[in-house]
């Protein structure tokens, strides 16, 4: 028997992103059409500048489109208040002020803020999802040390453990590998696809790994000057667009053994 397929947590119709002032609208990338589902970990991939951080800033609700529509759990952007949103999507961008004088338990239960009281009193709950997010991301062991004395990747798994508190369908993180060792990045990265697996939750991140979002992610959205482009790895892999990322005096990607590598 055929399984049932998974609903969209995350879709766009005929997105245009951007900047928009008094003076001028700048436009990054248009006819953006893609769909996430429950359960699947999806790559932002592209060359620096291209407009990953501009993206997952639209699409969280963060920055403004230009024009179409962001939809999550087929709910418009424009029709979700803030509070609504925070159950929906959890955000960890690149450089976020974070106290780290704060221990790591309370920085994972700063995800539970959309759910606490006006004194932000923890429920038996709250607590319960807190506790889950720690055994999820398996630091138990850190929750009483401060964040100051953590290394960057204990770090980075600190701030995913509080997405996951704050228990929301979409989870999306902006370079969350940076600064780590090749070790790290692939760790993290196959954290999150653990955690799609066990908790459902779709997650959206951008990344540079492009090597290892080939091997461990559900489907890519590919950033490019002339097009966005998504697909499985797979269906990337098969259409050759994965050739046309990086100029090719340097770089080129090696369809046999699925990963870019310098040209000799």
């Amino acid at each position: 028997m055929k399984q049932p397929q998974a609903h969209h947590i995350l879709k766009t119709n005929n997105l245009s992103i951007g900047y928009r002032s008094k003076q001028a609208e700048t436009l990054i990338a248009k006819n953006i059409d893609i769909e996430v589902r429950e359960a699947e970990l999806v790559a932002v991939i592209g060359v620096n500048g291209i407009g990953k951080s501009t993206f997952l800033r639209t699409i969280s609700g963060v920055q403004n489109s230009l024009a179409g529509k962001v939809l999550v759990n087929n709910r418009t952007l424009e029709d979700i208040n803030a509070p609504d949103l925070a159950a929906l999507i959890s955000l960890v961008l690149t450089n976020q002020p974070i106290s780290k004088n704060l221990s790591v338990f309370e920085l994972v239960a700063l995800g539970r803020q959309p759910y606490t009281n006006w004194i932000g009193s923890l429920s038996k709950n709250d607590l319960r999802q807190i506790k889950k997010a720690l055994m999820l991301v398996s630091i138990e062991e850190l929750q009483h040390k401060k964040c100051y004395e953590l290394s960057d990747g204990q770090m980075q798994k600190v701030l995913i453990a509080r997405a996951i508190a704050q228990n929301t369908p979409l989870i999306i993180l902006d370079e969350p590998t940076t600064h780590l060792d090749l070790y790290h990045k692939a760790y993290v990265l196959k954290l999150l696809k653990k955690l799609t697996r066990k908790t459902k939750k779709a997650i959206v991140f951008a990344s540079h790994e492009i090597n290892l979002a080939i091997q461990l992610c559900d489907r890519i959205i590919l950033m490019q000057d002339e097009a966005i482009i998504t697909g499985t790895p797979q269906e990337l892999l098969e259409s050759g667009a994965f050739s046309k990322v990086f100029p090719k005096d340097l770089i080129i990607f090696d369809k046999a053994s699925a990963s870019f590598k310098i040209k000799s």
